[in-house]
């Protein structure tokens, strides 16, 4: 029996969510478990029914689905997400891979691309509409960019990348600390070696650096 996939699917337009819910409804192994109309019932409904995936709308009154993604990180929820959007701008595109989308759909193709990406995101990959591929392609074109001007960035452990990526998001080393659950020196030891590997000087470079760099990093 193939497992079934619990959803909550938040849209503040309800003839736009009433055409989404009978799409997903026709597929058996998706369970809808619950509804919203704006971003802070959804929020709720998240961490009170913990379902394996929220589709989100990206634009919706009381909280975004941005926001509501940023609290679901913060709150180490492990519900994924999949944003739906009109948006094809590059800047939200990589705001939205920055906070650690697992879905990305265009709603203009959502009759088509919405079961397929539940289901590929139910199965740990990431989807993106195909008719917005070529932001992704552009965003590991300048991930590669960077690295190739930066080589030094090759250097970074993992741990090294995780804490420049919050820096990026103008996080403090005790707000870093309390997400990774290490002691502020231990991220403040880790922001001296970043800075020596990247040859970076001064009191706010790092910082500088990594925001210049938040799109990719």
């Amino acid at each position: 029996m193939t497992d079934i996939i619990r959803i909550i699917i938040a849209d503040d337009h309800p003839i736009f969510r009433s055409g989404l819910k009978s799409i997903i409804k026709s597929e058996e192994n998706i369970q809808i478990i619950g509804e919203a109309a704006d971003g802070k019932k959804a929020l709720e409904l998240i961490l009170n029914e913990k379902p394996d995936i929220a589709v989100l709308d990206m634009s919706m009154p009381e909280k975004t689905g941005l926001q509501v993604l940023s609290e679901l990180k913060d709150r180490k929820c492990t519900a994924k997400v999949i944003f739906l959007t009109m948006f094809r701008e590059e800047d939200i595109f990589d705001e939205a891979m920055n906070l650690g989308i697992d879905g990305y759909v265009l709603k203009e193709s959502a009759e088509n691309d919405i079961v397929d990406c539940i289901n590929q995101v139910a199965r740990n990959n990431y989807y993106i509409s195909p008719v917005i591929s070529n932001l992704f392609v552009k965003r590991r074109n300048k991930a590669e960019d960077l690295d190739r001007q930066n080589p030094s960035l090759l250097n970074l452990t993992l741990t090294e990348r995780r804490i420049l990526k919050l820096i990026s998001q103008n996080k403090t080393s005790r707000e870093i600390s309390e997400e990774l659950f290490i002691s502020s020196k231990t991220v403040d030891n880790h922001r001296t070696n970043i800075s020596n590997k990247l040859n970076l000087h001064g009191t706010h470079s790092l910082v500088k650096f990594a925001i210049e760099n938040k799109s990719i990093i």
